[in-house]
Order: structure tokens, then sequence, then C-alpha cells
């Protein structure tokens, strides 16, 4: 069975009303990415601790961390990132998250192969750190990082080759770099996919869109899926009232319906999810 989760903040910034929120929607799980407008890597144990009481009072899990861990300049020195990445992975184990989500660092024009290598490098290390806490990273295609494209996410994942580091399929994200995420990534990609994200997009001009109503292909993502057996998360990260380069956000009344046409789908295609 499949399980949705999502980016609670897109709802509003207060936890409080994001619970009461996914309760309505009956989701038992949040991608945890801020909280109190404060990002997962800035809240204090406190704040943290506030986190794990709030969702244990409403029976609400975390699915994944919503980090923005190399979501940097690869051209900026490693050593504040990797200390967000410790950061992440304490909050991960304090909420019992299986998965801490994260980016192959921003390339800002450079051509790909000039930053190849210390990417993969970079990555090895943070991979290296998920596994020795029991976590596994989440590697997101992102625009304008390394790992935007098919061809480069499936190089970070294979050339890293760790099981701690798998990839999250964002289908929207690859639309908006000229990519038919089904057609041109999903057979190369799905070994190495244990995570969905869920938005789409238009390739006409990139403007997000509800799930299966761009053309990110996601109802061939969906049948695709439940023919190889996929038993995963899908986060809803709607982003249809704002976004930019570390977040979105919708609002009540369109993360709800964003949320309510994605389960449409599944039971059009006869999906049983939680």
């Amino acid at each position: 069975m499949w399980t949705l989760s999502g980016f609670a903040d897109e709802i509003g910034p207060d936890l409080d009303q994001q619970c009461a929120v996914l309760d309505d929607l009956g989701v038992r799980f949040l991608e945890l990415r801020s909280a109190w407008s404060v990002n997962v890597v800035d809240l204090d144990d406190d704040q943290v601790e506030w986190v794990r009481a709030t969702l244990a009072a409403h029976g609400i899990g975390v699915s994944s961390i919503g980090s923005p861990c190399g979501k940097v300049a690869i051209t900026d020195p490693p050593e504040h990132d990797l200390a967000r990445l410790d950061r992440a992975l304490q909050v991960a184990r304090r909420l019992d998250a299986p998965y801490l989500r994260l980016f192959s660092f921003f390339l800002r024009g450079a051509p790909p192969e000039q930053h190849r290598d210390e990417v993969i490098r970079r990555l090895a290390v943070y991979a290296a750190r998920a596994r020795d806490a029991g976590i596994t990273l989440l590697h997101e295609n992102e625009k304008e990082i390394y790992g935007d494209v098919p061809s480069r996410a499936l190089d970070v994942v294979e050339s890293v080759s760790s099981e701690h580091l798998r990839l999250a399929w964002d289908a929207a994200n690859y639309v908006q770099v000229g990519v038919r995420p089904f057609t041109e990534a999903y057979a190369a990609l799905r070994p190495y996919t244990d995570y969905v994200q869920v938005k789409d997009a238009l390739l006409a001009d990139a403007s997000v869109v509800a799930a299966g109503e761009g053309d990110g292909e996601i109802r061939e993502t969906v049948r695709a899926l439940r023919a190889d057996g996929f038993d995963g998360f899908f986060s809803m990260e709607p982003h249809l009232a704002a976004q930019d380069a570390f977040g979105g956000f919708s609002g009540v009344d369109e993360f709800v319906r964003a949320t309510k046409t994605f389960t449409r789908l599944l039971d059009d295609e006869g999906i049983e999810f939680s």
C-alpha cells in the first residue's frame, strides 16, 4: 500500500495548523522542511522536541527531513553545509525519519563536467555520514544543480554507489528543465528511486500545476510504479501559490485541492493508499 505524506509547511508556518489540515485529509505523515518559519536545520533542541510531541499527539509520523543540504554553490566552502547535514541527521534520528532529502549543489552556470568530481566527492562524504546515522539520503532533481537532468541524477547515485544515497522522483522539476519524466527518465532511474514528490508542471512555461494537470506524465508514472511493486511514500509538494529556489507555498485551500486531485487520480487507477 502506498503512503501519503507532504511538505506541510506549504499549508502555513504554524505546526498546529499543518497537523490539523493533515488530520482533515487523513494524511498520517509529513515531510519536515520547516515549522514556525524556521528551517529544519535551524530548529533548536527544544523546538525539535516540541515538533516531536505535537506530531505524536496527532498520530503523525515523519516520512523524511526536507533539508536544504546541497542547495549551495559547489564553489562554497564545504564546512557549513556539512554541519547542516549533521544537524539534519540528528533531527531525523530524533523524529524517527527514515529519509533525508538533499541536493547536488548549484553550478552557477558552470559546465557540469567542471565540478562533477567535487560533487561526487562531497556526496560520498554525506552518504557515509548518513550510513553512520542509519538514515537514507534522497537526492532531489532540483533545477540548476548537478543532478537536475536524468543522466546526471543517474551519475550521482551510481558513482557514489551507497545504499544510503537513493533518489527522490520530482516530475515537475524534470519538466522545468525540458524533460518528459516518464518517457525519458523512468526506465533508467526506477532501480534507484525510493520516494516520490508529487507536483506537476507545464513544458510550455514551466509553471507548476496540480498532479495530472501538466506534462509530468504522472498517470503513466503511477501505473508503472504499481506494475513494479513500488511500496513507499508519495509526498505532496504542490508549490501552487509561490515558489523559489529554496521552497514553495500553497496555502490551505490549494494544498487540499492538490492532495485531493492526486488521490482522485490514484482512485481512478484503482491504487490503494493510506
